[in-house]
């Protein structure tokens, strides 16, 4: 046993406590938006993976398995419900640019890759159910503030 008194850190006060606590929120929406950019980049880059000259689908569970991951964090990263659309919106606008065909001629998901409109609508299935998800949780029990 020590007989040094014992020094312990205050609490940061609330103003700086509410700053903090915004900061964290911040960094979380951006790091959900980040996210979703990234994996439908990944997305798009699976739609194309053959094996034996044959399409398998490995994009389509990568979309499922990552909108359910990025809407999670999203809400808990950031505390509101609305938070599944940050990473929603990156993903939805790099699916809908790669739909389209550029001046060159260039077309990223073509209407005859069955993995590619598979994964579209799975993703967007996918954010969809985890937003409605939200919609209807009941609202969370603060305690003390």
């Amino acid at each position: 046993m020590s007989t040094a008194p014992q020094e312990s850190v205050p609490p940061p006060s609330g103003q700086s406590r509410r700053l903090l606590d915004l900061a964290l929120r911040v960094a979380g929406g951006l790091v959900a938006v980040l996210a979703g950019t990234l994996t439908a980049v990944l997305e798009l880059l699976l739609a194309t993976v053959r094996v034996g000259g044959h399409l398998i689908g490995v994009s389509v569970l990568v979309a499922i398995a990552a909108n359910i991951a990025l809407s999670w964090f999203a809400h808990e990263a950031v505390g509101r419900r609305w938070a599944v659309a940050l990473p929603a919106t990156p993903w939805f606008v790099l699916m809908s640019v790669a739909a389209v065909r550029t001046a060159e001629g260039d077309l990223l998901v073509t209407g005859d890759n069955w993995v590619g409109l598979a994964m579209i609508v799975a993703g967007a299935m996918t954010f969809a159910v985890m937003g409605f998800r939200q919609i209807l949780a009941p609202p969370p029990v603060r305690s003390g503030d």
